[in-house]
């Protein structure tokens, strides 16, 4: 049983994505723009740009991401271990950024906590 009708999600996603745009083409215009910025290269190729795509939705918490590039990475010929192996970093990352702001929790912490007195 699968958690979401992904095919479903990434087609209303499509349509409301058109209401903005006929509400404000600008940003979407924008959108395309810098999403054909990261194309022109094409150095990565676009399988490695869809598993990177997913590992930054991942990270990001965004499902309509995570439709759009499931489906666009399995269209370049990604397979479910590379899928996994990409969400491994973005799990790793995320992790290591939570590392990275407890640290700065104890470092905050030092700057507002009472002194200790010796005991």
């Amino acid at each position: 049983m699968s958690m979401l009708d992904w095919n479903a999600y990434r087609q209303q996603l499509t349509v409301r994505i058109g209401e903005i745009a006929k509400i404000s083409p600008d940003t979407i215009k924008g959108y395309q723009t810098l999403s054909a910025a990261g194309q022109k290269a094409n150095l990565l190729g676009p399988k490695i740009r869809e598993l990177i795509s997913l590992a930054v939705a991942v990270t990001l918490r965004c499902d309509g991401c995570i439709a759009v590039h499931t489906e666009a990475a399995a269209r370049h010929g990604a397979s479910r271990e590379e899928i996994a192996e990409a969400l491994a970093v973005a799990t790793t990352v995320n992790a290591g950024a939570a590392l990275v702001y407890s640290a700065r929790v104890l470092d905050a912490y030092q700057q507002v906590a009472p002194p200790r007195q010796p005991a």
